[in-house]
């Protein structure tokens, strides 16, 4: 589930369910009403479909990753590698790690789109 809709600012935001925050995350930050870059993405989804090449767009606050079948957006401090924790603890990390299917993910840009229209 998720919701467009304007904030004071008058900036589009996105807000995205549990599990799926990234993706709201990386339209907010990393899009902004920007459709070229979308352009971009939906190009690159047909050039791996059907086949085994991956493609990512990094940004300044989230990596948007994918290939044929998949959707990851993963925010680029998320990098935890080495660095230790007591036991018993975790990180989470909802808001900063999404995997959505690629029709689910161009079903949300279509949306995007729409909003962006509306306004």
């Amino acid at each position: 589930d998720y919701e467009f809709r304007l904030d004071v600012t008058g900036q589009i935001f996105a807000q995205f369910s549990m599990d799926h925050e990234a993706i709201g995350h990386w339209l907010n930050e990393e899009v902004k009403g920007n459709l070229a870059l979308l352009d971009d993405v939906e190009q690159a989804i047909e050039q791996v479909k059907g086949s085994e090449r991956q493609w990512q767009k990094v940004g300044h606050e989230y990596t948007l990753w994918l290939d044929g079948e998949e959707v990851i957006v993963r925010a680029n401090q998320l990098d935890l590698e080495g660095d230790e924790m007591e036991d018993g603890m975790f990180y989470y990390d909802n808001e900063s790690l999404s995997f959505c299917g690629v029709e689910d993910f161009l079903a949300v840009l279509s949306a995007y789109r729409r909003f962006l229209a509306e306004l």
